[in-house]
């Protein structure tokens, strides 16, 4: 452990410790078999277990509804931004968007190929730093479903409560599922992509009522059908063994940590450290307005971009890795997941007051 330093990266993230450990016995030789994980076969009855468990660890965590199907599919969480309007929209037929990132820009690109598409708010002239209230936009009654990305990973937005709507919710929660407690039934389909908050990459997870398994517009590929997947537990073809088996993992430790509930309370404690940090003084700017304040990623400005190089590279040799802020906002970027431990809050809270002060702007 000595070795190790704090991984603030937001994307593949950190994850437990206790997991790299296991997961390093594990592919080498998995519970005895004499083979290594990602060796053995997906239709034996050893991983078709760890399919299983996952799936039941991941349905009693966030209390899913027995009408929902959990799949677990390959293509990243960007192939979703094609998989749902292909799956859920078609001739004639309308969604609505919510745009407050990268992420959901790209959705609606995508979406825009399968059906009319209605931009409800955008938040791009601001460069993302804000999401809306309720009242900032209208959902047209012939929408099909209300599409919305919770927490944005570049610019550290995140709904700090999910719209109240009479139409179905479609998520994005690559970076903050089982960070914060939520009703599932609420939602027709919710995705995330592991390797922010729950895994390594490889693998996006996605959780769809059952009924709408039966839209799919006829001529759509067999592949790219979530009936498809559903009718075959996930497993039609080749799943990513590895990944699957890593989330597994990370949610007995999840549930080890006391669940979903506890992690949400640890989660806000991380966050008020550092957002206190930036707020104490004018030395440091959060790019997001205070009220849509991300609790998994910290985006935050130096009073010049020399001064953000030094403080990169600086940190960086004190073992705060990964604070590089993404190309479209510059400054630098926090992220600081389930897995990202307290301490490592802590001691960037102790580099930023010890920066500040040797480095005056």
């Amino acid at each position: 452990m000595s070795t190790r330093v704090y991984n603030f990266s937001p994307g593949p993230g950190t994850l437990p410790y206790e997991v790299l450990e296991q997961a390093a016995k594990d592919v080498v030789n998995f519970q005895d078999t004499g083979m290594g994980l990602i060796e053995m076969s997906h239709r034996s009855k050893e991983f078709m277990a760890v399919t299983a468990n996952a799936e039941q660890l991941l349905r009693e965590l966030m209390e899913i509804p027995d009408n929902y199907k959990v799949l677990f599919l390959q293509g990243g969480a960007s192939s979703q931004f094609f998989m749902i309007p292909m799956n859920l929209l078609g001739a004639g037929k309308k969604a609505t968007y919510l745009n407050t990132g990268v992420w959901a820009k790209k959705a609606i690109k995508e979406a825009k190929l399968f059906g009319e598409i209605n931009v409800a708010y955008s938040s791009e002239d601001r460069k993302f730093d804000r999401v809306p209230t309720e009242g900032e936009y209208t959902v047209p009654a012939d929408s099909e479903y209300l599409y919305l990305v919770s927490n944005n990973t570049i610019y550290g937005t995140q709904f700090p409560t999910f719209p109240t709507t009479d139409k179905m919710l479609v998520c994005d929660m690559s970076s903050d599922i089982l960070s914060r407690k939520f009703d599932v039934s609420k939602f027709g389909l919710i995705f995330a992509g592991a390797q922010k908050n729950m895994g390594p990459a490889g693998v996006t997870v996605v959780i769809i009522r059952e009924d709408l398994l039966e839209r799919t517009p006829a001529g759509t590929p067999t592949m790219l059908c979530y009936k498809t997947h559903a009718d075959n537990g996930s497993m039609f073809n080749t799943p990513p063994c590895f990944s699957i088996y890593v989330v597994g993992e990370v949610l007995k430790w999840l549930k080890k940590q006391g669940g979903v509930a506890a992690m949400e309370k640890i989660n806000k404690e991380k966050a008020a450290l550092l957002y206190a940090a930036i707020d104490a003084t004018p030395y440091y700017r959060g790019h997001a307005e205070p009220a849509s304040r991300s609790l998994m990623n910290i985006s935050f400005n130096l009073p010049t971009p020399e001064l953000e190089v030094k403080f990169i590279a600086e940190a960086t040799k004190a073992g705060l890795n990964g604070l590089k802020g993404h190309r479209s906002i510059g400054g630098c970027r926090a992220s600081i997941y389930n897995a990202f431990p307290r301490e490592g809050v802590v001691k960037l809270v102790e580099f930023m007051r010890e920066f500040e002060k040797n480095n005056p702007a």
